[in-house]
């Protein structure tokens, strides 16, 4: 079992940054695919990145390349998405998601079990 607790999440205006953080506790021991998952108001909620292998593989959605970097700090079991030249769009509430491998389904809700209480992001123009 794992809880994945999120923090850094905040307002900003465009073209500004923001750094969130996902702490897992319980049972942290082997590789877990950890990712983060974003819904804005009325829309479903969409994959935005997750990390493999202790960040070794890594997975974007088009949307956020170039912008968004996500890594992985084994030794604190901690995952961070590091948000740059932020748009309106990429206002949503942001969860962190986990589970013990991506199996090449890293941008379906169905492929994590574990999921945090989601962090709000806000951009104003």
């Amino acid at each position: 079992y794992l809880q994945l607790v999120e923090s850094g999440g905040g307002s900003v205006q465009t073209g500004g940054s923001l750094r969130l953080s996902c702490a897992a506790s319980g049972d942290t021991s082997g590789n877990f695919c950890m990712g983060w998952f974003r819904q804005a108001p009325g829309k479903e909620r969409e994959a935005v990145a997750a990390s493999y292998s202790g960040g070794v593989t890594t997975y974007y959605a088009d949307s956020v390349k170039g912008r968004f970097t996500i890594s992985q700090d084994n030794a604190k079991n901690t995952v961070f998405l590091q948000m740059n030249s932020l748009k309106p769009e990429d206002t949503a509430m942001y969860y962190c998601v986990a589970d013990t491998g991506c199996w090449g389904r890293w941008y379906e809700v169905a492929a994590f079990g574990y999921w945090g209480q989601g962090t709000q992001v806000t951009v104003s123009s």
